[in-house]
């Protein structure tokens, strides 16, 4: 009855103003964040957190990016977030390639058991990540790569196939079987169709994948702590030695512009293509 009486622009204003709401409320923690990160420790302590700084400074980011005390050593950020850039981008690429090649397969070029096999990656995908910590800890040690980050590009890369070829399987499946096959009859071998036909119709997909999966990686804590040495940990982790290793007086404008840097790629990432995960998933919803 309530829907019938109100007229649809005042169903929708109302609407909005739901989700500004709960937009502002959401944002509240990453507006407290920015602003403190650019206030002096004295300002911060005196209780006007939601306040804009009096004093407006650079000196709690430069400090969390390279001179703020991580360890034992007062290294900053720079060196872990180049080590998380070092690990990300090969990472995804390469499960994104994989989970390609395995949904065309699973899809276009299917063989006898294929819908065990990707049953066994789907299931994969649901194993916890806690699971894994002793059986690959054993096996980057046998490889001799343990504690390094081509070790956890490895261990990213492994994790992440069941994924990636979720997503590409799911999306070559509306893709025209009759395409692949007037290939073929024109002498087109395995990888040429996949090269010429399926992948550069594969954007919207590509995406999808390429942020999930950075944003899985970046974020990662749990295989960064395990597998990696001092030198090669990503952000996350040293992020959380940053705030650990303050004895006495806590920084908190420095752990603040820290924790922004550290999120800051995936941020840029879901402003820059964010529209595009959601059209990419739904391309492959509908077959046909």
């Amino acid at each position: 009855m309530m829907r019938a009486s109100l007229p649809g622009s005042a169903m929708r204003s109302a609407l909005y103003l739901i989700l500004l709401v709960f937009s502002i409320f959401y944002l509240v923690p990453l507006y407290v964040m920015l602003v403190n990160s650019f206030k002096e420790l004295d300002e911060i302590r005196s209780g006007a957190m939601l306040a804009l700084p009096d004093n407006f400074t650079l000196a709690p980011w430069e400090s969390a990016w390279s001179t703020a005390q991580i360890g034992v050593s007062p290294t900053g950020l720079k060196p872990y977030f180049i080590n998380s850039i070092a690990m990300v981008i090969p990472a995804v690429l390469i499960s994104t390639l994989i989970g390609a090649i395995n949904g065309y397969v699973l899809s276009k070029w299917q063989f006898r058991g294929h819908r065990w096999v990707f049953g066994l990656l789907l299931f994969s995908c649901f194993i916890p990540f806690q699971i894994v910590l002793i059986p690959m800890a054993k096996t980057l040690g046998i490889l001799g790569i343990a504690g390094s980050t081509p070790g956890l590009v490895l261990v990213h890369v492994v994790y992440g196939i069941g994924f990636s070829t979720l997503f590409f399987r799911n999306y070559y499946e509306a893709f025209p079987t009759e395409l692949i096959r007037a290939a073929q009859l024109d002498g087109a071998g395995f990888f040429m169709i996949f090269a010429r036909i399926l992948l550069p119709s594969s954007g919207p997909i590509i995406v999808v994948c390429i942020i999930w999966q950075f944003t899985n990686i970046w974020n990662d804590f749990l295989f960064g702590a395990s597998f990696t040495d001092f030198d090669s940990q990503p952000i996350t982790v040293a992020l959380n030695n940053l705030v650990s290793s303050s004895t006495g007086v806590k920084e908190y404008n420095v752990h603040f512009a820290g924790a922004i840097l550290a999120a800051l790629p995936t941020l840029i990432v879901y402003i820059v293509s964010g529209r595009y995960f959601v059209r990419g998933l739904m391309a492959g919803s509908v077959k046909g």
